[in-house]
């Protein structure tokens, strides 16, 4: 255990100084070559694990809440309830809201996925996971979030959550993304993101029409009607698997 322990902290070491190496200017061109194979790689076991995975639904939130708060219950019923719909749950893979989602949809027997990252703090991998995936580097991380969903929610969360949902509302603003539904649980909680977007429209920063990009509510029936509503009408299978490159549409 001592052994596994230190291995893993020097593995989780050598994570945390790739990155600040590399955000820390121009490097050797060998090192940034040996980046850039990293990243294809990364990106390539995702592409690999997460290519069938069906309608899936992304669940962004906090890992600091326990499974008694109020926030992580309404997040495993929401898991759940989607679940039992058909869809994938695709979580950050901690702990907090994330456990709480992939919990839901594990209890149910559903696919229950995790995109999983080395952090000083809430690293560990929730146990209601069927597949991870484990990456390096945030950026690798939130592509492959975003990149094999229908759907996003957005529980209370702090600046990572923050992050995720900004950068989700941007790519479907500027058109990148398709316009998925983005439900934001916790009106009071976020009540001043919605004085924000309200401030920006007035600025005239975004449009009047940006705010329809979002649904705020505290409504677990009203953000399954939602999406459900979308899905039905927008998703299809785009690609078959191939047998004889090892493909399968579950796992």
């Amino acid at each position: 255990m001592i052994i596994m322990a230190t291995i893993e902290n020097r593995r989780f070491e050598r994570i945390i100084n790739a990155n600040t190496q590399f955000l820390s200017g121009p490097d050797s061109r060998g090192r940034e070559l040996l980046f850039l194979v990293k990243v294809f790689f990364q990106f390539l076991n995702g592409f690999r694990k997460l290519h069938f995975v069906g309608p899936c639904i992304t669940v962004f939130g906090s890992a600091r809440f326990r499974e008694d708060h109020p926030y992580y219950i309404q997040a495993r019923e929401l898991g759940g309830t989607l679940s039992e719909l058909g869809f994938a749950i695709m979580t950050g893979g901690g702990p907090g809201i994330m456990e709480a989602a992939n919990r839901g949809a594990y209890e149910k027997g559903a696919l229950s996925l995790g995109c999983t990252i080395k952090l000083p703090k809430e690293q560990e991998s929730n146990p209601y996971l069927n597949r991870t995936v484990d990456f390096d580097y945030f950026f690798i991380r939130k592509v492959l979030l975003v990149k094999y969903s229908y759907a996003f929610i957005v529980m209370p969360g702090g600046f990572g959550t923050l992050d995720e949902l900004f950068e989700t509302l941007t790519l479907i603003q500027t058109g990148i993304l398709h316009h998925f539904p983005v439900v934001i649980m916790g009106k009071d909680y976020y009540r001043d993101v919605v004085s924000l977007i309200d401030s920006m429209i007035l600025e005239k920063t975004i449009l009047e029409k940006d705010r329809d990009l979002i649904l705020f509510t505290d409504d677990t029936n009203e953000a399954v009607e939602h999406i459900q509503k979308f899905i039905k009408s927008t998703y299809t299978i785009k690609y078959k698997p191939k047998w004889f490159l090892g493909e399968k549409f579950s796992f």
